[in-house]
Formats: structure tokens, sequence, C-alpha cells
């Protein structure tokens, strides 16, 4: 884990720039969060006198598809680029020998994070709509919330599952797999690593339906997991109890509804 931290906070000055706007641009998104999740009395809230954040939130709060949208994409950029931190500074120690530049792969990342982000706001509009979220999109629903929990937890003892991970741990691999040169090739390593990265962690993301989306304690905790996850030390040792646990909780959420 030292290792990781002395990584993450490496600045190589031929990329100087792009890990600055990456790590701000993460602090941004937990800064987001952080108001979001200190917005209180949300139906008392008017137009008069409303700022543009408080109007979003509000916004978020009655299920308007692009403010629900708009946070989740800032949830999956808060959440998700911290867990492949470790990824794109591999990829940034192969282009000190040329490989290329570490931005087009952060693009491609995100891609594929904001097509997830959309989905979901498409499902928590669809889903507050039929009653069963409430303002802060947690479930008010305990067959929705079981179910959830089983999906996330069966998913993590999937073989698929399995193989997303090793890819993720072993960034050097995937890279010198799918090389090639040029921004274009960057993008497309991106959209691939964003793929396998979404194939690991949706059923966690989705979770947010039930730890709630404004939830800092549930974001900064399922960040903490997801992170985990993918280092090889701790990953192994985490992954299959997380889904016994998870289908455990479902299992009492089935209890409580009857």
């Amino acid at each position: 884990m030292s290792e990781a931290i002395l990584q993450m906070v490496r600045l190589r000055s031929g990329e100087f720039g792009t890990w600055i706007v990456l790590y701000m641009g993460i602090l941004a998104a937990w800064t987001g969060l952080f108001f979001m999740a200190t917005q209180s009395d949300l139906a008392a809230l008017n137009a008069t006198g409303m700022s543009l954040w408080d109007a979003l939130c509000a916004a978020g709060a009655e299920g308007r598809f692009p403010a629900v949208l708009a946070m989740w994409i800032i949830m999956a950029a808060a959440m998700m680029l911290p867990t492949a931190v470790p990824a794109f500074l591999t990829y940034s120690d192969l282009s000190q020998s040329g490989a290329g530049r570490v931005w087009p792969v952060i693009a491609g990342y995100l891609l594929v994070w904001i097509g997830f982000a959309v989905l979901a706001a498409g499902v928590q509009v669809f889903l507050a709509g039929l009653g069963y979220l409430d303002a802060t999109g947690r479930s008010l629903n305990l067959w929705l919330t079981a179910g959830l929990l089983g999906l996330a937890g069966a998913w993590q003892l999937t073989n698929l599952k399995d193989a997303c991970l090793s890819k993720c741990r072993q960034p050097l691999t995937f890279f010198m797999q799918y090389w090639k040169p040029g921004n274009r090739a960057g993008v497309l390593m991106g959209l691939r690593l964003g793929a396998i990265c979404l194939a690991c962690c949706w059923a966690l993301m989705a979770l947010a339906f039930v730890g709630g989306l404004m939830s800092l304690i549930w974001m900064g905790l399922a960040t903490v997991l997801m992170t985990l996850e993918k280092l090889p030390r701790f990953g192994a040792v985490l992954t299959r109890p997380l889904g016994f646990a998870l289908l455990g909780g479902s299992v009492a959420a089935l209890l409580a509804a009857l």
C-alpha cells in the first residue's frame, strides 16, 4: 500500500499538467459529492435565492434526468478514477519509453463510465417514478434492496469478475498486450480498461440505490473496497468474503420483507 501511495504522488515532468488535472478533477468531484451530501431540507428550497448547486440538488431530488445524470457523472468520476490511478501510472511508466501520453487512456476510461452514468440515471428516474426510491436515491422497497444486494453478492463470486480483476491487478500485462502507438490507440486502450473496470464494479456501484446516492459514508466505503479489490495483496482475500457478506445482507432484507 505504501508503494502505491508513493506512486500516486509522483508527477512526471513530461505530463505534469495531465496529472494535475486528474488529481484536481478527483478532488473537485469529491467536493461536489460533499456539497450534495450536505444539502438539507431539499423540499423547502424554492427558486428565490437558490444557488446553482441547490438547484441541481433539488432537481435531482425531483427525478429530473439531466440533474440525475450530472450527479451520477460526478459520483462515477469521484469513485472510479482513484481506483484506476495505479493503471494510469503504469501506462505513464511505459510512456517514458515512448509508449504514448496518458491523457487519451484517461479520456477513454472516463467515456465508459459516462456511458454507465447515463444508464444509471435512467434507471434511477424510472425507479423513482415507481415510488421505489426516496429523494436521495435510496431504496424504499425491501424486495429491490434484497435484489440489488443479492445481485452484487452473486457477481462477486463469478468467474467473469475474477477474470476482469486479474487484468486490473496486472495493468502492465494489460497494456503490453493491447499496446499500439498513438493517441487514438490510447483512447481505445482506455475504453478497454474502462470496460474491464465496469465489469468488475458495476454491481457494487448499483448498490448506490441501497446506500444512497448522497451518502458520503457509502461512497467512501465503496471507493475503498473497489480500490482494495484491484490490489493483488488485498483483493485476493477480499472479493469472495465481500460477496458472501452481500448475499447475507440480501437474505436479511428478504426476511424483513416477508
